[in-house]
């Protein structure tokens, strides 16, 4: 029960920390690249190994503090959405971890060296080798596939935002006893003159 009433909280954190994780991952570098030539060692950061990392690092933030505020159905989709964009990330991190490709390398040996074309970067690549950088990613991805399944398994649970996140008011009524500056500035906001 203590879980399902935190829930909000948990989940929202869990996409925050993934999200920034991702993001500042992003700009570190991921992949070494030793080269073949005896030239100086190229530094591939996240963004260059993995195209969509800082992007979709940025809608998993989004998604975060968009859960802040969201109603019962959108949460759910929101879950739904963390869950998806963590698959894709986990997956695609892990290959550029355990397969080191050559593809994710490539655009920044080709700025590097000027030379274009799978043949000629293979030939400029000796040998790639990962920092800590995607595992702390791979651990970012994995704790937000945790935080969307528990959003998804919790959702029904959390509270609704307050009065201040609802878009429509009831309209005061008059014979409902004194107006106080809330209810005037409600008044007001709808385009009614409290003082009538």
């Amino acid at each position: 029960m203590t879980l399902t009433r935190r829930g909000r909280s948990i989940t929202v954190v869990g996409f925050l920390l993934s999200g920034g994780i991702g993001i500042i991952s992003s700009t570190q570098t991921w992949l070494t690249v030793t080269r073949a030539d005896a030239g100086e060692p190229i530094l591939v950061p996240g963004a260059d190994a993995l195209a969509l990392l800082a992007p979709l690092s940025l809608a998993v933030l989004a998604l975060g503090a968009a859960l802040t505020l969201t109603g019962n159905v959108v949460r759910h989709l929101f879950a739904a959405l963390g869950l998806f964009f963590g698959s894709l990330l986990t997956w695609w991190t892990a290959q550029v971890l355990f397969e080191l490709p050559v593809s994710a390398v490539s655009s920044t040996v080709t700025e590097t060296t000027g030379l274009a074309g799978s043949d000629a970067v293979e030939s400029v690549v000796g040998t790639i080798t990962a920092s800590a950088w995607p595992v702390l990613a791979l651990i970012g991805w994995l704790l937000l596939l945790a935080a969307s399944v528990f959003g998804l398994i919790t959702a029904h649970g959390w509270k609704s935002g307050g009065r201040r996140f609802r878009t429509t008011i009831a309209p005061h009524d008059e014979g409902s006893g004194p107006v106080d500056p809330i209810d005037s500035w409600d008044d007001l906001s709808r385009g009614t003159d409290p003082t009538r």
